[in-house]
């Protein structure tokens, strides 16, 4: 018997929405639907990869409430998420008369996710957004939030919007599909918010973590539920990203660098794995965490079956790449960085020599 459905409420000056968790979600879409929207008509964006496995139940399930579905297929891919993709989606929906009221539900992964709201951000200058994540990456980071937006050939993420969604409907039964390296990806970010937030749930990883690698859904239930509440409290306290929503980039400003240099092969979770593994050695580096902590952090990465070393890169290609990034400020580099676990700080005067030393750690 499964876990009754949780529900995590996001509560943003303007925007208050909820987020569901629980399995059989994507059965219940119609009835959902008719809880945030009344329109009669409804968009659905997913990608060549999810669509064959999930479009087809959430069609009948929005279809048995007597909303005409709109569909646009994108091919899957990070290196398929730009504006040059988006322009044929455009053309689709707008052919089919939506209005305002016309919501769209992006159904796939971090990448549809992110695209499927840039979307809705501006098309008609703004539409309703509801998020069904199919990945685990996505269930606890790219889809709670309302962080939108296309890569660019300087870096990731460099075009976009802020558009918070209506709703997020998350159900950990889909993780059946996913491959073992998108979920192993999303541990990634499961790990990050608890080294930022929460010292308690840590230790709770580092003693369960291979129950999320053996698909226990109803841990994954509950660890889903643990971090969409971290990432929801964060995104409350700082929707714009001026503050402390910042501490959400443990591990990126090394992590997005990685996946450019690399051209993408490796994937986001991966990146930011080592990239967390190179933000703890740049913290013991500055004396913020001890050596224990440190080995922690990359035991606990390592148990996830993610990369802490290895890397196959040019180290002065990879700390070039740095200097683009979005979390730059007056140019100088800010890394997010763990002071101790369970906490984080924001440094922006870090020497150039310890950040070539972070990364020629993960050699």
């Amino acid at each position: 018997m499964s876990l009754p459905k949780t529900v995590v409420g996001v509560r943003i000056p303007g925007s208050e929405y909820d987020i569901s968790v629980g399995r059989g979600l994507i059965q219940s879409a119609g009835e959902m639907l008719r809880a945030v929207s009344s329109s009669d008509r409804v968009m659905v964006l997913s990608d060549s990869q999810v669509g064959p496995l999930h479009l087809s139940a959430l069609k009948q399930a929005l279809k048995s409430a007597g909303a005409r579905v709109i569909e646009a297929t994108i091919p899957a891919g990070e290196e398929h998420k730009g504006l040059n993709t988006l322009l044929p989606v455009y053309d689709q929906f707008l052919a089919s008369h939506i209005d305002r009221q016309t919501p769209l539900l992006a159904l796939g992964g971090g990448v549809v996710g992110d695209m499927g709201g840039f979307v809705a951000a501006t098309i008609l200058r703004g539409v309703p957004l509801i998020q069904i994540p199919t990945t685990l990456l996505a269930m606890v980071d790219a889809s709670v939030g309302g962080k939108t937006g296309v890569n660019h050939a300087v870096g990731k993420n460099l075009i976009g919007a802020f558009h918070q969604p209506a709703a997020v409907w998350i159900d950990p039964a889909v993780l059946t599909t996913l491959p073992p390296r998108e979920l192993r990806g999303g541990l990634a970010e499961c790990i990050k918010h608890d080294i930022i937030r929460d010292a308690g749930g840590f230790e709770q990883l580092e003693q369960n973590i291979h129950r999320a690698l053996s698909l226990d859904l109803d841990y994954l239930q509950q660890l889903i539920a643990h971090n969409v509440a971290i990432k929801a409290s964060v995104v409350a306290e700082d929707p714009f990203e001026r503050g402390v929503r910042a501490h959400l980039n443990l591990g990126h400003t090394f992590g997005h660098a990685i996946e450019t240099v690399s051209g993408y092969a490796y994937s986001h979770g991966e990146g930011v794995a080592l990239g967390m593994a190179a933000a703890a050695n740049l913290a013991k580096s500055l004396g913020l965490i001890d050596e224990e902590s440190r080995r922690r952090i990359a035991a606990v990465i390592a148990q996830a079956r993610l990369p802490v070393a290895g890397l196959k890169l040019d180290i002065d290609q990879v700390v070039e790449a740095m200097a683009f990034d979005k979390k730059v400020k007056s140019g100088r580099l800010r890394f997010v960085l763990p002071a101790p676990i369970g906490r984080a700080i924001i440094r922006d005067d870090v020497p150039v020599e310890l950040v070539r030393q972070a990364v020629q750690s993960l050699v």
